[in-house]
């Protein structure tokens, strides 16, 4: 079964349509800051979510990837995947695009998997080796912790939510999904055939 699913890249469409959003977690009414530029080839590919702040769309999800291709016009193919309740559970797939709403600000895209409805998808922390990244948005509702690792280990969570915190973020309640042991362990169901044999790009 096929389900619009919001991930790391979802966001206000559906919440106009059809329920309230999630509350806003960051201090302030300064949007967040978000990295200098991101390269598009090196952030493309396979991440898997490591937390995640609480919303309707992903209720129940486990093991939520997300797989980002790039298009020769520009744009940004999206697959997100998730499996209901367990890792054992059903697999829903949500296809999507993002595009730059300024070209010359390569940390700020808009994702739509509802049409002409588009949300921010703001990247506002990324490792230099492309291992690991930050999502939020202009407002600080939406905040997923994501890395290229499904096990990225508890001293790396625990550094990001204590630099999210020193941000402004309220950290209280994030979701934290089942994730596979590794990524040879993650079945590859639904995955575009631009995944071929790399789960992920970070060279």
């Amino acid at each position: 079964m096929r389900r619009a699913l919001i991930l790391p890249l979802i966001l206000p469409a559906l919440a106009l349509a059809a329920c309230s959003p999630p509350r806003d977690r960051l201090a302030g009414d300064a949007p967040p800051q978000t990295v200098e530029a991101v390269d598009l080839e090196r952030y493309a590919g396979l991440w898997f979510e490591i937390a995640r702040a609480d919303h309707s769309f992903e209720r129940d999800c486990q093991g939520v990837t997300a797989f980002y291709t790039p298009q020769p016009d520009g744009t940004v193919g999206v697959t997100n995947r998730c499996w209901k309740n367990t890792l054992d559970g059903e697999l829903d797939i949500a296809e999507g695009r993002a595009r730059y709403p300024d070209p010359a600000d390569t940390a700020k895209l808009e994702v739509s998997f509802f049409g002409p409805f588009f949300g921010d998808y703001w990247v506002i922390d990324l490792a230099e080796d492309y291992s690991w990244a930050v999502i939020s948005e202009a407002q600080g509702r939406y905040l997923w912790i994501l890395a290229r690792e499904p096990q990225p280990g508890d001293a790396f969570i625990e550094a990001r939510l204590a630099d999210l915190r020193d941000r402004g973020f309220d950290t209280q309640g994030l979701i934290f999904p089942q994730q596979w042991a590794d990524i040879e362990a993650m079945p590859r169901d639904g995955l575009p055939a631009a995944a071929g044999d790399q789960p992920s790009s970070t060279q």
